[in-house]
């Protein structure tokens, strides 16, 4: 087994983020700074044969895996700063060990997935799987028609060039779009190129889980909980996780 993987199934995070451990020469491999290239071993029972250290501290074995939806609400920081007051470390439960799944702008709220499964992370995360992402948009003022159809064409702004996506009208200033992409600050950045600015972002759906749905309705905004065993089988089915 490759060692980002290991070490995201480990519950440290996503594999992006055991990358960035071992880039920063964080992890230890048998008493030796590891390598990207460094493979794990493990036994029929999958136990891990040999001995990882972060930060000097043993890693032992992969956490139970744990899966939560959090509201969020505008304000609070999605990345993880135990000096900064408004981190969403704060108010995480000391156990099991979350790692959000993505992250919502400080001024959007919404959806968040939070886990410590690292190869549903990597499903959700990695763009080459396209999954979907729902949205609800309010803009400064009124659009045209031509705006919908624009941002649902793809907009171009900097260097970049957006994929097409889903849109459509929810009132004279709001509407719903639907990403397959996660670029940085994506609407708000499409919205401003075609001349608006977005003064309430809410995402409301992330694959199967949706907020306007019954269940999930219920949770209000800085709440959160972990997903039911049906939730979380529908999620892993949708990604065709086993």
């Amino acid at each position: 087994m490759r060692l980002a993987k290991y070490l995201a199934q480990c519950g440290i995070g996503s594999r992006r983020e055991a990358c960035r451990l071992v880039e920063a020469g964080r992890i230890t491999l048998n008493g030796h700074i590891a390598r990207h290239t460094d493979p794990i071993h493990l036994d029929e029972s999958l136990n891990c044969l040999d001995n990882i250290e972060l930060d000097g501290a043993p890693i032992t074995k992969a956490e139970t895996l744990a899966y939560w939806i959090f509201n969020k609400a505008v304000g609070t920081d999605c990345r993880l700063l135990e000096q900064d007051e408004t981190s969403l470390i704060h108010l995480l439960p000391k156990v099991p060990r979350l790692y959000p799944v993505g992250r919502l702008d400080k001024d959007s709220r919404g959806l968040l997935l939070l886990t410590n499964d690292g190869e549903l992370t990597h499903k959700l995360m990695h763009p080459s799987f396209s999954h979907s992402k729902t949205y609800h948009v309010r803009l400064d003022r009124p659009f045209t028609d031509d705006f919908v159809e624009q941002m649902a064409s793809g907009v171009r702004y900097k260097d970049l060039q957006t994929l097409p996506c889903h849109v459509h009208l929810l009132s004279s200033d709001s509407f719903e779009i639907v990403l397959t992409q996660g670029l940085n600050r994506q609407i708000r950045r499409m919205s401003k190129a075609l001349g608006y600015r977005v003064i309430d972002l809410e995402r409301i759906a992330i694959m199967t889980l949706n907020l306007r749905e019954l269940a999930l309705g219920e949770l209000q905004e800085g709440q959160m909980r972990p997903l039911t065993e049906s939730e979380i089988a529908e999620l892993k089915a949708a990604l065709t996780i086993v």
